[in-house]
């Protein structure tokens, strides 16, 4: 049996989902922008081989969304000279969010910058800023709505990707991480990993918005980084199809790692690499959390059956404010033990 046990109240671990110090009522994780050096090859493997839903493009961008998803993208290609992640963003309850977020920012000083109506297709204002661990968050509240595609089951593609998930991302310092996104933006923890050291040192979080397990887990290890973004997908067959996709398509290197079952989160997933080795995981059969009184699940770093097994070094992340990649720092703490690959 995995030792667990709920999170000590005085570590500050067991934080539930509120508005924060912010004052700001985050919804759901968005979507997430991925550059890419070939656009049309990037459209191949997202499109033809996993069957996002297209809807629309320019000269630099194409905007995707899954087959359930009514919002205009989850997921943008965005043509740049090297690989790497844009931002990530949230959508927020309502415009006066935005103000919210941008008063409380700007006076802890963080790096922030006003997109404007129309900047990114189908979206209204938003707001970017650099986080307190260097990564590019992106808060909006208008978005355009699309007919869905969820009972279009002639039109379905690929393994029939729903919606988008979460993202997971490697910074430096976690608990730092987990104190600005925990107090500053309210959000909840469902699962954490700690050392086993006395005391404890927290090791990873996985955070959440929205009623499942997480929106986004923070790693330690070298960043800030984007590990991946998690697309849900409707069952373990639809993870075992995009495997077959992938080496009936000839892209057999693609896969990454999986199928299997992740240990945080209980589900299903494969990793899988596009063109530019930006990676996205397939995930599935995970579980609910609503209650505002739940108790995080404990994980010993030490335990392998937590099951984060990384595999390459996952893509940089950009300035907010003038597009370079940022350079990443080394962890506060140990990084992953030898059997975590």
């Amino acid at each position: 049996m995995v030792g667990r046990r709920a999170a000590p109240t005085a570590a500050g671990w067991g934080a539930s989902v509120s508005t924060g110090e912010a004052g700001a009522e985050i919804l759901r994780l968005g979507h997430v922008e991925y550059r890419v050096t070939d656009l049309g090859r990037a459209r191949s493997f997202y499109v033809d081989l996993l069957g996002f839903v297209e809807t629309g493009r320019d000269r630099t961008r194409v905007y995707l969304r899954g087959l359930e998803e009514r919002d205009h993208h989850s997921l943008v290609l965005r043509h740049a000279p090297a690989p790497g992640v844009s931002h990530f963003a949230f959508r927020v309850a309502a415009p006066d969010d935005l103000q919210r977020l941008h008063r409380r920012c700007t006076a802890r000083g963080l790096p922030t910058r006003w997109i404007e109506a129309g900047e990114e297709a189908g979206q209204g204002k938003a707001l970017r800023v650099q986080d307190a661990a260097g990564l590019p968050v992106e808060f909006y509240h208008q978005i355009d709505q699309i007919e869905r595609q969820l009972q279009r089951f002639d039109l379905y593609r690929g393994p029939h990707i729903m919606r988008i998930d979460h993202v997971n991302v490697q910074v430096p310092d976690v608990q730092a991480a987990y104190e600005w996104y925990t107090r500053e933006w309210g959000f909840g923890c469902s699962e954490y990993t700690e050392t086993d050291d006395r005391p404890a040192q927290l090791w990873a979080a996985w955070l959440h918005r929205k009623h499942n397990v997480h929106d986004i887990a923070l790693m330690n290890g070298r960043g800030p980084r984007l590990h991946h973004a998690g697309f849900w997908v409707t069952d373990a067959l639809a993870v075992l199809r995009a495997c077959d996709i992938m080496a009936g398509a000839g892209h057999q290197d693609a896969i990454e790692r999986g199928p299997g079952r992740h240990g945080l989160s209980n589900a299903l997933f494969v990793y899988l690499r596009d063109g530019d080795r930006n990676r996205i995981e397939l995930y599935t059969g995970d579980y609910l959390v609503a209650d505002p009184d739940w108790r995080p699940i404990r994980w010993s770093i030490n335990d392998p059956r937590r099951a984060t097994f990384w595999g390459h070094v996952p893509p940089q992340v950009e300035s907010i404010l003038d597009g370079s990649l940022i350079e990443p720092t080394e962890p506060r703490l140990r990084d992953r033990p030898s059997f975590v690959t």
